[in-house]
């Protein structure tokens, strides 16, 4: 992926002489090149933007584990010789004009290769301006950014143990999913050992998923952690969009009482019209985002004020760019950020999030992810936990940086699938969202 391509190779050199304005030679655009690696075995996409000054270079964030190579292909094939010669100081401009130079925009693979190119963008500005990229942004509103970290179980108890292990070390806020035994669950994976396995009539050979089985559970499962864990801790459960709609109101009705901070994900983008009955149900807070691509599906939630918290993947909506804001736009309707950020987050992706955190005011609370050893050898400069928030280094730009000689110890590991999610089907063999 770092070896140059076709499209790079044949291009003409860039003009050595272009001036700016003073007399001085202008810095440009002379390369941009897509990394891929796997430290941790989650296929990242990192964007480098170098330029014309010596030394000075902008990293980004564009994975999308599941399309990597798509990613890739749009990066060094397409964007590439789009931006060579650019001034990197005209972000918005690039954005906006590499938006609409495929014609057909929006979706998750222009959009992640855009992301990586922007935030290299904002990376290069910050190290030449000096300073942190958040200070770019209006500068700090708090010290660091409050996470939530997620505690998983075989049963009620297990996780009630996982949490207060989160809590014990400064956390305040917790995710808390639960097995369901004999059945594939999102967010726990571990079944008990003696469960009486779920009936696969049609021998699907995996974990059937069934939602009904599932909305019974949950209800007990945060019955038993607000007993245990009384008040104070800030308990938070993940949906992922696999119940139909009716059944995710109920379920949300139930969980009101146990006062959540929020439930996210309770309906797919594709029935986000749902989002009106429920506000009309229930006042649980509401996340949602995480599977947005484009600003007509969430714009409304925000607007009608359907949703309470924005959980968008950065990368997905295109960048920085579009994420300030979106975040500015949010802070009108008294809607607060949970930008999303697991694994296949990069680290790079995971300091933007935090330039983000820090530099708006309506920040609500941000995912945590524990990056590997090997992760952070091939990422020196990742964002520090500690006392359940994330902080950051000061550094100039994102704080960031890439070893590339470490990353490229790391291949993306082979799979059947190539990255992509494997099928989860209910008892009867219907495929549903992951």
């Amino acid at each position: 992926m770092s070896q140059p391509t076709h499209a790079e190779s044949a291009r003409p050199a860039v003009p050595p002489a272009w001036e700016s304005a003073g007399g001085m030679p202008a810095l440009r655009i002379t390369r941009v090149r897509a990394i891929g690696t796997a430290p941790d075995g989650i296929r990242l996409v990192v964007v480098k933007v170098e330029t014309s000054e010596p030394g000075l270079y902008g990293l980004g964030c564009a994975t999308f584990t599941q399309r990597p190579l798509a990613v890739v292909t749009a990066i060094e094939e397409y964007l590439a010789p789009f931006l060579l010669g650019r001034d990197p100081a005209d972000i918005e401009d690039i954005w906006q004009t590499a938006y609409v130079s495929s014609y057909w925009r929006s979706g998750p693979v222009l959009n992640n290769a855009l992301s990586g190119v922007d935030m290299a963008l904002w990376d290069i500005l910050g190290k030449r301006a000096g300073m942190p990229v958040y200070q770019l942004f209006g500068g700090k509103c708090r010290k660091a950014a409050a996470l939530y970290a997620h505690a998983s179980g075989r049963d009620a108890r297990e996780v009630e143990e996982r949490a207060r292990r989160y809590i014990e070390q400064g956390y305040r806020h917790v995710r808390c999913q639960v097995s369901v035994p004999g059945y594939s669950t999102y967010g726990a994976q571990i079944t008990p050992e003696k469960a009486e396995p779920a009936p696969q009539p049609l021998g699907l050979g995996s974990e059937p998923w069934e939602p009904t089985v599932y909305c019974r559970a949950i209800p007990r499962l945060f019955e038993h952690l607000r007993g245990a864990l009384g008040d104070e801790v800030e308990l938070l459960h993940d949906i992922h969009e696999r119940v139909p709609p009716i059944q995710a109101i109920g379920l949300a009705k139930e969980l009101e009482k146990y006062n959540l901070y929020f439930l996210e994900d309770p309906f797919a983008p594709e029935d986000i019209e749902y989002f009106r009955l429920m506000r009309q149900q229930t006042a649980i807070p509401i996340a949602m985002g995480e599977l947005f691509v484009n600003q007509a599906e969430y714009v409304p939630l925000i607007r009608d004020r359907l949703i309470d918290f924005i959980r968008v993947h950065i990368s997905d909506i295109g960048g920085l760019s579009p994420a300030r804001k979106l975040a500015a736009y949010c802070e009108l309707f008294g809607v607060r950020t949970a930008w999303h950020g697991p694994g296949d987050v990069s680290p790079i992706g995971h300091a933007a999030n935090l330039q983000l955190d820090l530099a708006c005011h309506n920040f609500g609370v941000q995912e945590q992810h524990e990056f590997g050893e090997r992760t952070r050898e091939v990422f020196p400069g990742c964002p520090e936990l500690r006392d359940g928030y994330l902080w950051s280094n000061d550094r100039p730009g994102l704080g960031i940086d890439l070893d590339e000689e470490q990353a490229a110890r790391y291949p993306f590991p082979d799979h059947p699938l190539n990255g992509a999610w494997p099928p989860v089907r209910r008892l009867d063999g219907t495929v549903i969202r992951p």
